[in-house]
Formats: structure tokens, C-alpha cells, sequence
């Protein structure tokens, strides 16, 4: 793309311009530029002539004349005062020298006395001293220099524009700063003076250093706020992809979208990500963690570990049947981090017993020796501060630097990772963050690295004023995207229900090295843990796990890391093979190695099996049977009496009918668990 010159570097193209017509022409051509100064000085010698013929001796034009010299050079010097001070001098004594010399003129005459050699000598200097003061006021590039303008006002003398961009609301500069003078961080230093001088906010202005020189810089602005409205999440954007793609969380103020990414890349040098959401209330901290919490829902071989002992349902409360293991209050959580130390070294061996040197998609295939494959595996730990401060201010550091060569990436989420609540090893553990807004600078250093905050993020100006709107600093995010300000999509009750019903069936379960891991290490903990209905169901959670299972909240974490063989686990016997180890029970069976045949039973016609487009069909046609009949209140059951006619389990039927929720056909009632139908027309 050809680069677009700027109106300096025009004006010198137009200069050195080949004329038409020799010599002549073309020094014509370099001498118009400087010809106003000359042209105002035989102008104001001409205009002499007639006004003494009219006005000589006369005592009134002379107090006229006397007034308006004064009154023009104070005009002129009244009007200077936005330009630099040089320049409003000079302007300055030209007019007061020109307008002497013709007050004078015209009631003397331009002959008498000194008055021609004043005008022949007085007129050629003044001309010149502009043609002079225009010269240096360009450089061969182009650039502006001397009066240095706006830079010189800011702080920044003698700095060169070496190529401008200008778009529809985003301004770049690349500037070249003064070898030896200034320094990248007394450009960030002045960014409240460029903001003040350009009447936009502080946050609107970031500096981004040149990788290849030191001297050189890119000053962006982007005078309007295009985030101020709140942006509705669009949509799973890999529906169905692998977790190594990227996950999209929101837009920046460009309109780019801004993405996460999970997994490490090792073509692209990136490490798994290990992140930290921070933002005080009503920073919208919870809400952008949801959307990305959903969106990794949507993947088809990750699994969630999450837990929240604060809020317990709260906020995760819509995507709880898409996680393999909600902890909601504490007894569980430290189970959980109990597991996620147990399982490192189990994952590791896994992976290295079938070649991987880290986590990539083919680990969550079938292997070649036939064994299941391994999903990526992520714990959330939404309110974290409280988890910490009833366990141990270290109690993520180990992990966080163990994790991410097991195909585990860990997310915390808190108001404020001050060191009384996180320790200096923990944060330098988790090499990304996702920064809301903040009540002051000092709580945006927790996390943001201060070339971060010199290069003009600023989350303390938001403070809780503009949910939402956040800086993401982590791995995959392109540097200069760091200090760019993003919005986080929003994401409503109903479409994460949605998100948790359609991607039920392609979501991955947890391979049997990792369950068995957690089973021996946390017991029941991990094999009871509740499993949450989808919407649109009756049914309560499975098997609840009561406070006073394993775990005494009273007990130091790190007995449970130093002390777990001595436990006395009640894994039941169910989940345990002949050789008393843990046994997945939900992985396929062995294949058949002795067939014993018995009675034979009385033959049974055999169960449909419809594609799902099919049942889907099966079910709609249901729906419109039940609407013939003149029904207007139906519910799950009722579908569930004509299973046959779909070949789908119970849970299946109950996921399509929260569809049919979610999409107007249904309309819930005051009775759970019953729907009025909604006409097909009426239907959103």
C-alpha cells in the first residue's frame, strides 16, 4: 500500500516540480512561495503616493493614521497569542515598522528626509526576514520545525511527524524525537498535556515505542468514545472448535475484535495462558468472565472445573450444567485445588507417554493404541480473594507454575490483587491479565505492567462509571494492543442457557487419567460431586455434596498436600476395579472376550433411531398434534410419553424443549416445569 504524503511533503513535491517553459519558468516557479512578503512591502510604498497627495498637512488624517498604526499592531498582537511566541514578535514589529513608516509617508512624503532610505532599506529586510523564517520552518522531509507548534507546547521541542494516519476516529503519529534530548517515556510522561491540548480524555491518548529505535515513537488518538454502548455478545464464534482457537471476548475501540487464548502455541512462542481478572464492583468483571466462560463452552474439547464460594449460584448459575465441577462453597473448592495438584503430575505422564511435549488438539482425539484421548482442562475460580484469604496467600503460585505443562490453564477473579491478598509470587505466576475498571492507578499496577500504564492505560478513570470496558494484557494479544481499551460483549440469562443446552452433546468429558487422579486424591469430594439439570427441566441437582463430606473446613491446606496418602478415603465400590482402582464410569467397555449365551427373551419390536434433524422434526410435529388437540399448557413429561416416536433419551427431550423456550415457542408458566405454547405465527 503506498504510503499517503503528508501537506508538507506535497508542498515540497510541488516545489521541486519540473516547469514548463526552461530556466525561467522554473525559478519563477521556486520564488512564487516567497513573494507575499515582497508584494506587502511595494504595495505599502505605492499606497503611500496617493495618500499624501490627499492627506499631507492635514492635522486629521494624521491623528487617524497615528490611531490605526496603534490600534493594527495591537490587533496584531492580540491575534497572535494562539501561535508561538516568535512568531507573534515578529508579526508583531513587521506591522508596527510598516505602518510607522506609512503613517509618515503619507502626511510627509515618501522623499523627505530618511524616509525613501528608511523604505528601500526597511522594506527588503522585513521581506526577508519572512522568506527566511519560511524557510526554516521546513525541512527536506517535509516536516514542520522551528516553532515547533503544538509539540513545542507539549513538552515536546524539536520532535519531527515522520508519517501521519489518519481514519474515520483514530489519529497516528509516528514521531522521531530528538536524539539524545527526549525519550519515549517523556512522551508518555506529557500524555496528560497532549490530552489537555487536544481537549479529549486521558485514556484516549497511548504511545506505543518504536521495537527498532529508541527515538522513535507512535502517538495514537482517538478523540470519540465508540465503546460508550453496551455491545450484546453476537455469538460462539469456533461453535464446535477446538479450545486452541481463539476465544472472543469483545471488541476494542477500532472495532478488532479482542480474543483469549488458552492453550500454548509452540510455532507461535505463546505459553498457555494463566490469567487474572481484576476489576472493582460493578466494574463488570463478573459479566466479561461469563462470556468468556460461555464461549469456551461452546468448544469441543476443553473441560471446566469452576467454583465460587462466595456467590455459590450467582454467577455462575446459568452455565452450571456445562461444567464438570462446580465448588460452591469452601469445603469443595479446597477439594478442587487438592485435585488440580493431583492431576499435573498424572496429565504430564499421560502426555508424555504418547508424545506431546504440551496440550494440542490431537491429545483429545482417540490415540492410536485405541485409549481415550485427554481434554484441555480449565479451573475457573471466580471470587478468589475469599479462597486465598481461607487457605493461604500461596495457594495458587505452585499451580500457576506447574499447570501449564499439564494442559491446564487456571483463571482467578478478584476486586483487587493487593499484596495482602496475593502475594508477589502468585501474580508473577499468572503472566496475563484482564484489567476492568479500578479505583485508583495504584490498584491498576497490581496487574498491569507500568510500560502499560506509560503507554496511556488508564482503568482508574473508569473506576465502576463504565461497566465493562477493560484492558487485556495476555498471551496471543499483540503488544500493542495492551494499552488499547476493549468492551466486553455482554452476554443475557437466555443465551447462556442457549449455549449451555445446544452444546451439550459435543461438549467433552473428563478422560479417566484425570478423574481417576482427582477420585484418589479427594474421594467423594470429586466422585459425588453435583451434577446440574439442564434448563428447562424439573429435575434437582445429582448427588449434592453436603459441607460436612471429607473436607474439614477447619484443616490447614497444606495438610492435605503433605498428608493425602494418610487419608481415609470412601471412594464407593462402584468406581473401583478388582486391583481397588478408580474406574471412569462413563468410559466405554472393554471389548467382549467370552460370550455366555442365555435364555432367550420374548422378541421386543426394535426402538427407532431418528438422525437428530429427524427428531427434531418428530418433535415439532408433536407440538403441533398437542396444539390440534387444543392443548395450550404441555411440559416435558408429556413429550416424554411419545419418546419412541423420536429415539432420543429423556434428557435429550428436555433440552428441546428449553429450546423451545429460548425461541418463543414456549412460553413459561407460574407451575415449573409447564409451558403455554405459542402460536407458530406469534413465535419470535
Amino acid at each position: 500500500m503506498s504510503q499517503q504524503l503528508t501537506a508538507e511533503q506535497q508542498y515540497e513535491l510541488q516545489l521541486h516540480a519540473p516547469g514548463e517553459g526552461g530556466i525561467v519558468a522554473y525559478l519563477l516557479h521556486r520564488a512564487k512561495p516567497h513573494l507575499p512578503p515582497w508584494l506587502a512591502g511595494i504595495g505599502t510604498g505605492l499606497a503611500s503616493l496617493p495618500a499624501h497627495h490627499f492627506w499631507a498637512g492635514q492635522a486629521a488624517p494624521t491623528a487617524g493614521l497615528t490611531l490605526a498604526s496603534v490600534a493594527l499592531t495591537g490587533a496584531t498582537w492580540w491575534a497572535g497569542k494562539a501561535t508561538t511566541s516568535q512568531r507573534r514578535l515578529h508579526s508583531a514589529i513587521t506591522v508596527a515598522t510598516a505602518s510607522t513608516w506609512f503613517t509618515a509617508a503619507a502626511i510627509a512624503g515618501p522623499g523627505t528626509g530618511p524616509l525613501g532610505g528608511l523604505y528601500f532599506m526597511g522594506a527588503p529586510a522585513l521581506a526577508l526576514s519572512w522568506n527566511i523564517r519560511q524557510i526554516l520552518r521546513r525541512t527536506p522531509d517535509g516536516n514542520a520545525a522551528g516553532d515547533g507548534g503544538f509539540l513545542e507546547k507539549v513538552g515536546l521541542a524539536k520532535t519531527q511527524v515522520l508519517r501521519s494516519q489518519v481514519g474515520p476516529n483514530k489519529a497516528s503519529f509516528d514521531l522521531q524525537l530528538p536524539r539524545g534530548e527526549l525519550t519515549p517515556e517523556d512522551v508518555s510522561k506529557n500524555i496528560t498535556r497532549i490530552a489537555g491540548a487536544l481537549d479529549v480524555p486521558k485514556n484516549a491518548i497511548r504511545v506505543n515505542e518504536d521495537p527498532d529505535s529508541a527515538s522513535r515513537v507512535q502517538l495514537t488518538v482517538v478523540p470519540l468514545d465508540l465503546l460508550k454502548n453496551t455491545i450484546p455478545c453476537p455469538g460462539p464464534s469456533a461453535p464446535g472448535g477446538s479450545i486452541a482457537e481463539p476465544v472472543v471476548v469483545g471488541v476494542y475501540e477500532d472495532g478488532t475484535p479482542a480474543v483469549l487464548y488458552f492453550p500454548g502455541d509452540p510455532e507461535a512462542a505463546r505459553n498457555a495462558t494463566q490469567l487474572i481478572i481484576m476489576g472493582m464492583t460493578g466494574s463488570g468483571k463478573s459479566e466479561g468472565g461469563l462470556t468468556a466462560l460461555a464461549e469456551v463452552c461452546t468448544r469441543r474439547d476443553v473441560v471446566v472445573w469452576a467454583s465460587d464460594p462466595a456467590k455459590a449460584e450467582q454467577t455462575l448459575g446459568p452455565l452450571l450444567p456445562a461444567l464438570d465441577w462446580a465448588a460452591l462453597d469452601m469445603n469443595s473448592t479446597r477439594a478442587m485445588i487438592d485435585a488440580l495438584r493431583a492431576v499435573v503430575p498424572a496429565r504430564t505422564a499421560w502426555l508424555a507417554k504418547y508424545g506431546y511435549k504440551q496440550w494440542e488438539p490431537a491429545c483429545a482425539e482417540l490415540q492410536a493404541d485405541g485409549s481415550p484421548g485427554m481434554p484441555y482442562l480449565i479451573g475457573w475460580f471466580e471470587e478468589a480473594a475469599k479462597t486465598i484469604r481461607e487457605t493461604d496467600d500461596d495457594v495458587f503460585t505452585g499451580l500457576a507454575q506447574e499447570v501449564r505443562s499439564a494442559g491446564i490453564s487456571l483463571v482467578i477473579s478478584m476486586q483487587r490483587a493487593s499484596g495482602n491478598q496475593v502475594s508477589t509470587d502468585t501474580r508473577a505466576s499468572f503472566g496475563s491479565s484482564w484489567c476492568h475498571g479500578v479505583k485508583s492507578e495504584g490498584d491498576a499496577r497490581f496487574v498491569l505492567d507500568d510500560d502499560v500504564l506509560d503507554a496511556g492505560a488508564a482503568p482508574h478513570v473508569w473506576k465502576d462509571k463504565k461497566p465493562g470496558y477493560s484492558y487485556l494484557v495476555a498471551n496471543g494479544v499483540p503488544d500493542g494492543s495492551w494499552a488499547t481499551p476493549l468492551r466486553d460483549y455482554l452476554s443475557s440469562v437466555d443465551y447462556l442457557n442457549w449455549v449451555t443446552v445446544t452444546f451439550d452433546d459435543l461438549r467433552a468429558h473428563l478422560d479417566p487419567t484425570t478423574a481417576g487422579a482427582a477420585a484418589r486424591t479427594v474421594d467423594r469430594a470429586f466422585t459425588a460431586r453435583t451434577r446440574y439439570p439442564l434448563p428447562g427441566t424439573n429435575q434437582p441437582p445429582e448427588a449434592p455434596m453436603t459441607d460436612h463430606d471429607d473436607y474439614d473446613p477447619n484443616d490447614d491446606t497444606d495438610d492435605y498436600d503433605e498428608e493425602r496418602d494418610d487419608h481415609d478415603y470412601d471412594t464407593p465400590d462402584d468406581d473401583l476395579d478388582d486391583d481397588g482402582e478408580f474406574v471412569d464410569p462413563e468410559a466405554e467397555l472393554p471389548p467382549v472376550q467370552h460370550v455366555v449365551e442365555l435364555a432367550a427373551r420374548p422378541q421386543e419390536a426394535p426402538r427407532v433411531q431418528l438422525t437428530p434433524a429427524q427428531a427434531r422434526q418428530a418433535m415439532e410435529e408433536l407440538l403441533e398434534e398437542f396444539e390440534d388437540e387444543g392443548r395450550t399448557v404441555v411440559g416435558p413429561a408429556d413429550f416424554m410419553e411419545h419418546c419412541d416416536r423420536h429415539g432420543r433419551s429423556r434428557s435429550w427431550v428436555s433440552g428441546q424443549v428449553a429450546q423451545y423456550v429460548l425461541a418463543g415457542r414456549l412460553a413459561e408458566t407460574r407451575e415449573p416445569g409447564r409451558y403455554t405454547i405459542v402460536p407458530q405465527s406469534h413465535a419470535a
